[in-house]
């Protein structure tokens, strides 16, 4: 995780925010049951994470940091993506549900996670919730 402060701030007052991903940071997107269980394998190792109000996880990372994955259940949002892609973000006093709000609070301790965590984490969380590859659609 990078411990430095961020370049930003989430944004006050009482609504979410759909900022432009590839900016500040990417975001990761996994599905609810990969990215519980990804969740789950980083612990303490996860910066930043925003948990939508629909389910999906999304971890904040480098921009660029993530280009080229293919991970089962995840997808990257950043600048580098073939359309333009956008994140909602919570106000940072809104972390717990219901709707969106952050799982894992960004603050000055607590802002980026390295992509090669959650890369690894959702790559075993995906096997071990939904079987290996040559299983799907049986």
């Amino acid at each position: 995780m990078t411990r430095k402060a961020p370049k930003w701030t989430p944004p006050s007052g009482y609504d979410v925010k759909v900022l432009p991903t590839g900016k500040w940071w990417d975001s990761v997107r996994a599905s609810v049951k990969v990215g519980e269980h990804a969740l789950k394998l980083l612990g303490d190792a996860s910066g930043a994470v925003v948990q939508d109000r629909h389910g999906p996880l999304y971890w904040l990372v480098t921009p660029g940091a993530a280009d080229g994955w293919n991970v089962r259940d995840a997808q990257v949002l950043g600048a580098s993506t073939a359309e333009a892609s956008y994140a909602g973000v919570p106000p940072a006093h809104w972390t717990s549900s219901p709707g969106t709000h952050w799982r894992i609070p960004v603050g000055p301790d607590c802002y980026l996670t390295d992509a090669q965590l959650p890369h690894g984490a959702l790559a075993l969380a995906a096997i071990e919730e939904l079987g290996p590859v040559e299983e799907v659609g049986r």
